[in-house]
């Protein structure tokens, strides 16, 4: 999935974290290292692009459903590039907030917005 018309409709997430952070924005989220597609990400509020909310995952749907599962930082899986396998995320709970997300690795992705 190279173009972002072959990405599925959506709709933004409308909850508690949205209304607090500001107007959310979609991102597709590429590998750095073979410009493969990760995922599409809905960001809510202004600033860099430091963790990703499983909540906030759009598609692929393998990564969607993730936010599903019972999360536990130690056994679960890493956010890697599916060509090349490069680790881009590890998973943690945002202790603030309670939620599971991953940890992005700076300089391992690039992000685009498209919405």
């Amino acid at each position: 999935m190279e173009d972002i018309e072959d990405i599925p409709k959506f709709w933004f997430k409308n909850d508690a974290y949205m209304k607090r952070r500001g107007a959310p924005v979609m991102l597709i989220v590429r590998c750095a290292e073979c410009n493969a597609y990760v995922m599409s990400y809905q960001k809510d509020g202004p600033g860099p692009l430091l963790r990703c909310y499983l909540d906030r995952i759009h598609h692929p749907e393998n990564l969607e459903k993730r936010q599903y599962e019972l999360f536990q930082k130690k056994t679960a899986l890493k956010l890697a590039c599916p060509v090349c396998h490069v680790v881009i995320g590890s998973p943690f709970i945002y202790e603030k907030e309670d939620r599971s997300a991953y940890h992005l690795r700076l300089g391992f992705f690039v992000s685009e917005r498209i919405y």
